[in-house]
Protein backbone atom coordinates (compact mmCIF):
# COMPACT_ATOMS: atom_id res chain seq x y z
CA UNK A 1 0.00 0.00 0.00
CA UNK A 2 1.15 3.50 -0.93
CA UNK A 3 2.01 5.45 2.25
CA UNK A 4 0.09 8.96 1.56
CA UNK A 5 2.00 12.10 1.30
CA UNK A 6 2.79 14.55 4.07
CA UNK A 7 2.50 17.72 2.48
CA UNK A 8 5.03 20.46 5.18
CA UNK A 9 8.28 19.47 4.27
CA UNK A 10 9.46 19.33 8.10
CA UNK A 11 6.24 17.02 9.09
CA UNK A 12 7.64 14.87 6.29
CA UNK A 13 11.08 15.01 7.75
CA UNK A 14 9.86 13.98 11.38
CA UNK A 15 8.10 11.02 10.01
CA UNK A 16 9.71 7.76 9.39
CA UNK A 17 8.33 6.33 6.38
CA UNK A 18 8.28 2.93 5.85
CA UNK A 19 6.75 1.52 2.47
CA UNK A 20 6.62 3.37 -0.85
CA UNK A 21 5.99 7.53 -0.95
CA UNK A 22 4.14 9.44 -3.93
CA UNK A 23 5.86 12.82 -3.95
CA UNK A 24 3.14 15.62 -3.21
CA UNK A 25 3.40 18.26 -6.10
CA UNK A 26 3.98 20.74 -3.79
CA UNK A 27 6.79 19.19 -2.73
CA UNK A 28 8.42 19.60 -6.39
CA UNK A 29 11.66 21.70 -7.54
CA UNK A 30 11.90 21.68 -11.06
CA UNK A 31 10.03 18.74 -12.11
CA UNK A 32 10.55 16.80 -9.50
CA UNK A 33 10.79 16.29 -5.85
CA UNK A 34 13.20 18.79 -4.10
CA UNK A 35 16.69 17.87 -4.74
CA UNK A 36 17.59 19.30 -0.79
CA UNK A 37 14.24 17.34 0.50
CA UNK A 38 15.39 14.38 -1.63
CA UNK A 39 18.81 14.45 0.29
CA UNK A 40 16.96 15.26 3.21
CA UNK A 41 14.61 12.07 3.14
CA UNK A 42 17.42 9.66 2.16
CA UNK A 43 19.71 11.13 5.13
CA UNK A 44 16.84 10.98 7.39
CA UNK A 45 16.31 7.16 6.55
CA UNK A 46 20.62 6.55 7.41
CA UNK A 47 20.19 8.28 10.46
CA UNK A 48 17.66 5.52 11.60
CA UNK A 49 20.12 3.05 10.84
CA UNK A 50 23.45 4.62 13.09
CA UNK A 51 23.35 4.91 16.88
CA UNK A 52 21.41 6.78 18.98
CA UNK A 53 23.47 9.22 19.56
CA UNK A 54 25.39 9.24 16.40
CA UNK A 55 25.91 12.84 15.10
CA UNK A 56 25.84 13.24 11.05
CA UNK A 57 29.11 14.70 10.14
CA UNK A 58 28.37 14.58 6.05
CA UNK A 59 26.15 13.40 3.45
CA UNK A 60 26.11 13.41 -0.34
CA UNK A 61 23.96 12.57 -3.14
CA UNK A 62 23.98 12.28 -6.97
CA UNK A 63 20.40 13.23 -8.41
CA UNK A 64 20.21 10.85 -11.70
CA UNK A 65 16.69 11.64 -12.79
CA UNK A 66 13.51 13.59 -11.30
CA UNK A 67 11.62 11.96 -8.63
CA UNK A 68 7.89 12.82 -9.80
CA UNK A 69 6.12 9.12 -8.50
CA UNK A 70 5.72 6.71 -6.51
CA UNK A 71 9.24 5.58 -5.39
CA UNK A 72 10.63 2.95 -2.38
CA UNK A 73 14.11 4.09 -0.20
CA UNK A 74 16.46 0.88 0.75
CA UNK A 75 19.51 1.96 3.14
CA UNK A 76 22.51 -0.37 3.89
CA UNK A 77 25.06 -0.08 6.12
CA UNK A 78 28.82 -0.34 5.03
CA UNK A 79 30.51 0.18 7.56
CA UNK A 80 29.73 0.01 11.20
CA UNK A 81 31.26 1.22 14.17
CA UNK A 82 32.55 4.22 16.02
CA UNK A 83 32.79 5.96 12.52
CA UNK A 84 29.61 4.45 11.04
CA UNK A 85 29.15 4.69 6.93
CA UNK A 86 25.64 4.09 5.64
CA UNK A 87 24.26 3.84 2.04
CA UNK A 88 21.02 4.72 0.74
CA UNK A 89 18.43 4.81 -3.04
CA UNK A 90 15.24 6.34 -3.69
CA UNK A 91 14.23 4.50 -6.46
CA UNK A 92 11.34 3.26 -8.59
CA UNK A 93 10.38 0.98 -11.18
CA UNK A 94 12.08 2.80 -13.99
CA UNK A 95 15.75 2.87 -11.57
CA UNK A 96 17.66 4.67 -9.00
CA UNK A 97 17.01 8.28 -9.34
CA UNK A 98 18.90 9.63 -6.42
CA UNK A 99 22.00 7.59 -4.71
CA UNK A 100 23.46 8.98 -1.00
CA UNK A 101 25.82 7.85 1.67
CA UNK A 102 26.63 9.78 4.80
CA UNK A 103 29.19 9.34 7.71
CA UNK A 104 27.89 9.36 11.53
CA UNK A 105 29.81 9.20 14.31
CA UNK A 106 29.75 9.85 17.90
CA UNK A 107 29.98 13.35 19.53
CA UNK A 108 33.56 13.47 21.34
CA UNK A 109 36.60 16.48 21.58
CA UNK A 110 39.80 15.82 19.32
CA UNK A 111 41.40 19.13 20.98
CA UNK A 112 42.97 20.51 17.56
CA UNK A 113 42.32 23.81 16.44
CA UNK A 114 38.64 25.27 16.07
CA UNK A 115 37.75 26.47 12.23
CA UNK A 116 34.95 27.87 10.46
CA UNK A 117 33.90 30.61 8.50
CA UNK A 118 32.91 33.97 9.40
CA UNK A 119 29.32 34.86 8.73
CA UNK A 120 29.05 38.32 6.46
CA UNK A 121 27.73 41.30 7.66
CA UNK A 122 23.74 41.25 7.07
CA UNK A 123 20.78 43.21 9.08
CA UNK A 124 18.27 41.42 10.52
CA UNK A 125 16.06 39.32 8.39
CA UNK A 126 12.81 41.96 9.57
CA UNK A 127 15.37 44.54 7.96
CA UNK A 128 15.26 42.62 4.77
CA UNK A 129 12.43 42.69 2.12
CA UNK A 130 11.19 39.40 1.17
CA UNK A 131 11.82 37.67 -2.55
CA UNK A 132 9.19 35.51 -3.77
CA UNK A 133 9.83 32.96 -6.00
CA UNK A 134 6.77 31.72 -8.36
CA UNK A 135 5.56 28.69 -7.34
CA UNK A 136 4.88 27.65 -10.65
CA UNK A 137 8.15 27.99 -11.19
CA UNK A 138 9.60 26.08 -7.50
CA UNK A 139 6.15 25.03 -5.97
CA UNK A 140 8.39 23.92 -2.73
CA UNK A 141 9.22 27.55 -2.61
CA UNK A 142 5.78 28.23 -0.72
CA UNK A 143 6.96 26.83 2.34
CA UNK A 144 10.08 28.81 3.53
CA UNK A 145 10.70 32.50 3.34
CA UNK A 146 13.84 34.19 1.84
CA UNK A 147 14.69 37.86 2.57
CA UNK A 148 18.04 38.74 0.00
CA UNK A 149 20.94 40.55 1.74
CA UNK A 150 22.73 42.58 -0.78
CA UNK A 151 21.49 43.45 -4.37
CA UNK A 152 22.07 40.32 -5.98
CA UNK A 153 19.28 38.95 -7.18
CA UNK A 154 18.44 35.58 -9.40
CA UNK A 155 18.72 36.27 -13.52
CA UNK A 156 19.67 40.22 -12.66
CA UNK A 157 22.96 40.28 -14.26
CA UNK A 158 24.45 41.14 -11.51
CA UNK A 159 28.43 40.69 -11.55
CA UNK A 160 29.24 38.31 -9.40
CA UNK A 161 28.28 34.93 -8.83
CA UNK A 162 26.87 34.99 -5.56
CA UNK A 163 23.83 35.39 -3.49
CA UNK A 164 23.22 35.58 -0.08
CA UNK A 165 19.77 35.30 1.76
CA UNK A 166 18.13 35.27 5.77
CA UNK A 167 15.92 31.62 4.90
CA UNK A 168 13.23 29.68 6.82
CA UNK A 169 10.76 27.09 7.08
CA UNK A 170 7.59 28.66 7.31
CA UNK A 171 5.73 25.70 9.01
CA UNK A 172 6.43 26.61 12.65
CA UNK A 173 9.38 28.20 14.18
CA UNK A 174 11.52 24.95 15.23
CA UNK A 175 15.32 25.88 15.39
CA UNK A 176 16.89 23.67 12.35
CA UNK A 177 17.88 20.43 13.08
CA UNK A 178 20.32 18.29 10.28
CA UNK A 179 17.73 17.06 7.84
CA UNK A 180 16.30 20.65 8.17
CA UNK A 181 19.64 22.29 7.58
CA UNK A 182 19.69 20.23 4.05
CA UNK A 183 16.39 21.24 2.78
CA UNK A 184 16.93 25.14 3.45
CA UNK A 185 20.49 24.85 2.10
CA UNK A 186 18.80 24.17 -1.60
CA UNK A 187 16.20 26.80 -0.58
CA UNK A 188 18.09 29.90 -2.75
CA UNK A 189 18.51 30.00 -6.60
CA UNK A 190 21.51 28.48 -8.15
CA UNK A 191 24.47 31.17 -7.11
CA UNK A 192 25.53 31.17 -11.18
CA UNK A 193 22.10 32.77 -11.51
CA UNK A 194 22.91 35.71 -10.04
CA UNK A 195 25.49 36.66 -13.46
CA UNK A 196 22.43 35.32 -16.05
CA UNK A 197 20.36 37.66 -17.70
CA UNK A 198 17.69 35.51 -18.44
CA UNK A 199 15.64 32.59 -17.14
CA UNK A 200 17.78 29.50 -17.52
CA UNK A 201 18.00 26.07 -15.68
CA UNK A 202 21.06 25.36 -13.77
CA UNK A 203 19.45 22.34 -11.82
CA UNK A 204 22.04 20.26 -9.23
CA UNK A 205 23.55 16.59 -10.53
CA UNK A 206 25.29 16.46 -6.87
CA UNK A 207 24.63 18.13 -3.52
CA UNK A 208 27.11 17.09 -0.37
CA UNK A 209 26.50 19.01 3.03
CA UNK A 210 28.62 18.88 6.33
CA UNK A 211 27.40 19.98 9.38
CA UNK A 212 29.37 22.98 11.57
CA UNK A 213 29.32 23.05 15.44
CA UNK A 214 26.79 25.75 15.72
CA UNK A 215 23.86 23.45 14.59
CA UNK A 216 23.89 21.44 17.67
CA UNK A 217 23.11 24.60 19.79
CA UNK A 218 21.19 26.52 17.09
CA UNK A 219 17.98 28.35 18.65
CA UNK A 220 16.15 30.01 15.70
CA UNK A 221 14.46 29.60 12.78
CA UNK A 222 16.29 31.88 11.00
CA UNK A 223 19.30 30.53 8.53
CA UNK A 224 21.60 32.93 6.63
CA UNK A 225 23.07 31.39 3.53
CA UNK A 226 25.81 32.48 1.03
CA UNK A 227 25.78 31.14 -2.42
CA UNK A 228 28.93 31.41 -4.17
CA UNK A 229 29.72 29.98 -7.73
CA UNK A 230 33.64 29.01 -7.92
CA UNK A 231 34.14 27.79 -11.09
CA UNK A 232 32.11 27.62 -14.46
CA UNK A 233 33.16 26.05 -17.57
CA UNK A 234 32.21 26.11 -21.42
CA UNK A 235 30.25 22.98 -21.40
CA UNK A 236 27.78 24.45 -18.60
CA UNK A 237 29.77 22.38 -15.80
CA UNK A 238 29.96 24.92 -12.38
CA UNK A 239 30.74 24.80 -8.54
CA UNK A 240 29.14 26.03 -5.75
CA UNK A 241 29.48 26.66 -2.16
CA UNK A 242 27.22 27.38 0.30
CA UNK A 243 27.37 28.23 4.14
CA UNK A 244 24.58 28.57 6.77
CA UNK A 245 25.29 30.73 10.00
CA UNK A 246 22.49 31.13 12.84
CA UNK A 247 22.00 34.96 13.68
CA UNK A 248 24.24 34.91 15.90
CA UNK A 249 27.14 34.02 13.64
CA UNK A 250 27.62 30.54 14.94
CA UNK A 251 28.74 28.32 11.84
CA UNK A 252 25.75 25.81 10.82
CA UNK A 253 27.42 23.96 8.14
CA UNK A 254 28.65 23.89 4.91
CA UNK A 255 27.74 22.58 0.72
CA UNK A 256 28.92 21.87 -2.27
CA UNK A 257 27.03 21.39 -5.07
CA UNK A 258 28.08 20.16 -8.46
CA UNK A 259 25.11 22.17 -11.51
CA UNK A 260 24.63 21.78 -15.10
CA UNK A 261 23.77 24.72 -17.07
CA UNK A 262 20.98 23.32 -19.36
CA UNK A 263 21.14 24.42 -23.17
CA UNK A 264 17.35 24.67 -23.13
Amino acid sequence: MTVPAIVAPGALLRSPVEGPLVPDGRLFGFGGLHGGLALALLTAAMQRRAAPDAVLRGASARLHRALAGEFTVTTRVLRPGGVTTVAAEAASAEGVHVDASAIFAGPYAAGGPVLAPPAPAAPPPGDCEIFRIPPEFVPISEFWEIRPVGANRPYAGCAEPELTAWVRLLEDDEAPDVHRLMLLMDALAPAYAAVLGDLRLVPTMEMSVRTGDGLASASSPWVLLRARTRSAGVSGWNDETIDAWDPQGAHLGSAHQLRLLRTS
